[in-house]
This record gives C-alpha cells, structure tokens and sequence, in this order.
C-alpha cells in the first residue's frame, strides 16, 4: 500500500509525508523533486519556464509510473499532479487497487503564511497573480479535484507536522 498525499503547495505534504515515512519505515518520495528531471532541469521554477506547465504536467503524470514511486510507502504528489492529464484516472485506479490519497486542506491564510516564509523563487506562479496572491483562486479551483479523489481529509490549519503525520498514520492502520 502506498499513502499519496495531495494538497496545495505549503499544505506540509513534504514535511509531514518524511515524518510519516520514517515512522513506518518505507520510502519517501516527493514527485517535486522528480518532475522537473524528466524535462532535463533542476526546478520545477526552471523547467516551468522552459517548457511551459502543459509540458510540466505531462512530465507529472510521467512521473507517476517511475519504480521509484511505485515502490514508495509515502508520495507527495505536487499541487498539480492531480490536474495533469490522465493523473487523476490513474490515481482512482491506485485507490481502488488499496492505495490512500489524503488531502492534506489548509486555508489560504495558512498557505500564505506559510509561503511567505519560504523562497518563493523555488514556487513558480502557475498563474499571472503571483505566488502568494493566485492562492485563493487554486484553492477553489482544486479543492473540489482533492476532495474528490481523497479517502480522507485532514484539516492541517493550527497542526505541527508531526500532528499531521499522527493523523495520516491512525488513518491508514
């Protein structure tokens, strides 16, 4: 059984996802760091830029057929990955075959706190807004996609890490 973690970027996907990993003692995989490889860059910053997001999620969705995540306990899939096309099928098929998708839900205060503190540099804006500003209008747009594919959802507003990670492991004993 693989757990998948899906939310928006600063819901604690990585953070928690590593946590719960090593607790269980299985394979974490971030397909972040995964993606932007398979297009021949080092970013998804970098490669958004290349080649555009269609070209980013094609690779997403490639991604998801790795070993490497195939064979991981824990994934965290990117924001996007469920809008990549043919990804949200594929992780249907996942579930049904025994796999966990957990929305990992923030709301935009949190998500933009949270971001504020990081190098946006490394967060390219997916649209003409700006990372901290397009918050509001990914959230809407993808919460229904998350919440559609999730067994579960984890309300992550006030949780430190590892409270997120106690929560994702109870449910999927």
């Amino acid at each position: 059984m693989t757990i998948y973690l899906l939310g928006l970027r600063g819901s604690g996907k990585t953070t928690a996802g590593r946590l719960l990993a090593r607790r269980l003692g299985v394979a974490f995989v971030d397909l972040d760091d995964l993606t932007p490889g398979l297009l021949g860059g080092a970013s998804a910053a970098e490669v958004l830029r290349a080649h555009g997001e269609p070209a980013f999620r094609r690779a997403e969705r490639a991604a998801l057929d790795l070993p490497v995540v195939r064979g991981a306990g824990v994934v965290s899939l990117g924001g996007g990955t469920p809008t990549a096309p043919g990804a949200g099928d594929e992780l249907r098929q996942r579930a049904l075959a025994g796999d966990w998708l957990i929305y990992l839900r923030a709301s935009a205060p949190v998500l933009r706190s949270r971001l504020a503190a990081t190098n946006l540099a490394d967060r390219p804006s997916l649209t003409a807004a700006g990372v901290l500003d397009e918050i509001e209008s990914l959230l809407r747009a993808r919460d229904p996609i998350y919440r559609a594919l999730a067994r579960a959802v984890i309300e992550v507003d006030g949780l430190t890490p590892e409270e997120t990670a106690d929560r994702i492991e109870r449910l999927a004993r």
